[in-house]
């Protein structure tokens, strides 16, 4: 156990172990129960963004500014809103060094105060409190200190990577992954005890008109040993690199486009627009049927090797040019836009719904569809999952909705499990907390309501926390 910050008068930092359950005494009692049962399940977390280097190479982390600000967009898009420069908070940087990462910290901590109100501070004081025992409020006069403490406990073998994800009680985790990955690291950790996976992301290989495609296909002709000269050779190179990705126990395929339609080509049109693709002539219009057309292939391919197609469109990415240049990608200006999944997808699930092999997992940022169209289309289609609320849709506000909503509809069995999708690394077990707590709320209600009685609500809160993420994700 860590030693707690002595304190100093300053306002305490204490972690409420009725958050988030009904305000109800009686329903309230029911959630403690349920969560009690759940509590200490293992997070089984089938899509994020951590850095497999991370883990392979079990560096101890440099200070706190490289665990809980530099790589989480939430804090930092929330900072830069209040007129904070991202190059302050070391955005898109390596760790930063000596009196430049104290600097973003003591931002962090004296704007505090912007975070009320919002899943961000839930899951920063969870952290603070559950990993570095931290008994204080971060603020300016506190963040010094706070600085110092969370460095001396990075310096100890039980908050090195490794040791912090066996103590996470972290089954499962599988990172994001470029096609062309050599995926050493993947490999380094093949013994580990926790299961950790790439996931195959080939969106830049399917977008011809988007800066840089043509290179990349090429490396991932290098990757896969293949020509890609040809159609036939591009579609050879993706399904060989999946099956690299299978080898290296991948479970899942995952996608991010402008739009949710997967419309087939012939294979005389889809030869056509790949080869103008290589030639740099391929209109616009060309390079977006291309790419719905690739959707449709990839769901093919899915029913042929077995991974899961997850797709999440719906999204303005870097939404400000000047940010992109300065910064890069994922920088915390992509922002969501309307979608539409109806009839996106009915030809790719008139052609697959019914197929035993496919899974097909269905995200979104925008609410509106969650009822209307995603409950719907996983209410039918046996291979067709809701994803669970992520990204800026990942509040409690936002899951007590779909709770409420979707399992009207679909039922609980036909959810994908919790997805905390997340870079910052010791964010996972306060993310997944805050699930099992919304999700123990919400079926505590139902007891009382008479609607389940608590040994079946029991069984489905640990079917949501384990069982169906592995069900879904075919672990």
């Amino acid at each position: 156990m860590a030693t707690p910050i002595s304190p100093t008068g300053a306002a305490p930092l204490a972690v409420h172990p009725d958050r988030l359950f009904p305000a109800d005494p009686g329903v309230r009692g029911i959630a403690r129960r349920l969560y009690e049962a759940v509590r200490y399940a293992p997070i089984v977390s089938p899509h994020g963004h951590v850095d497999p280097r991370m883990l392979a190479e079990d560096t101890p982390f440099p200070h706190a500014t490289a665990l809980f600000v530099q790589p989480d967009h939430y804090v930092t898009r929330i900072l830069h809103s209040a007129g904070i420069g991202l190059a302050e908070l070391g955005v898109g940087a390596p760790p930063l060094p000596g009196d430049r990462a104290r600097h973003a910290w003591r931002l962090l901590c004296s704007h505090w105060h912007l975070f009320r109100g919002t899943p961000v501070r839930y899951w920063l004081e969870s952290e603070l409190a559950d990993v570095f025992d931290v008994r204080e409020r971060p603020s300016a006069a506190t963040a010094d200190a706070l600085y110092d403490t969370i460095g001396a406990q990075l310096t100890q073998p039980s908050h090195r990577p490794r040791a912090l994800l066996e103590r996470f009680g972290i089954e499962f985790l599988a990172t994001t992954d470029d096609p062309a990955d050599a995926l050493e690291h993947h490999a380094a950790l093949a013994g580990l005890g926790t299961r950790v996976v790439p996931t195959f992301r080939p969106d830049r290989y399917l977008e011809p008109a988007q800066p840089g495609w043509r290179d990349a296909v090429e490396r991932l002709g290098v990757a896969a040993d293949a020509d890609v000269g040809s159609y036939k050779g591009y579609v050879a190179a993706l399904e060989a690199r999946r099956q690299t990705f299978l080898e290296h126990g991948a479970v899942s395929a995952d996608h991010s486009h402008a739009d949710a339609i997967a419309e087939p080509l012939d294979d005389t049109e889809a030869e056509r627009l790949y080869a103008d693709a290589l030639a740099g002539t391929l209109r616009p219009e060309g390079a977006t049927a291309f790419r719905r057309h690739m959707m449709f292939e990839m769901a093919r391919m899915s029913c042929d090797d077995g991974l899961v197609l997850t797709l999440h469109p719906g999204i303005r990415r870097n939404h400000h040019p000047g940010t992109l240049a300065a910064f890069g990608p994922d920088s915390g200006h992509d922002i969501p836009t309307a979608v539409e999944f109806t009839r996106a997808l009915q030809p790719l699930l008139a052609r697959f719904g019914t197929h035993p092999n496919l899974h097909l997992v269905l995200f979104t940022v925008d609410a509106t569809v969650f009822s209307r169209e995603i409950a719907p289309l996983a209410g039918f289609y046996p291979s067709v999952y809701a994803g669970v609320p992520w990204w800026f849709l990942d509040n409690p506000g936002a899951i007590r909705s779909f709770q409420e909503s979707v399992t009207e509809i679909a039922g609980f069995t036909r959810l994908s499990g919790f997805i905390d999708d997340t870079r910052a690394f010791c964010s996972i077990p306060a993310r997944h907390d805050m699930a099992r707590r919304l999700d123990a709320a919400h079926l505590a209600g139902l007891v009382a309501a008479h609607r389940l009685d608590e040994e079946e609500a029991a069984d489905t809160l640990r079917a949501l926390v384990v069982d169906q993420p592995r069900k879904v994700f075919k672990l």
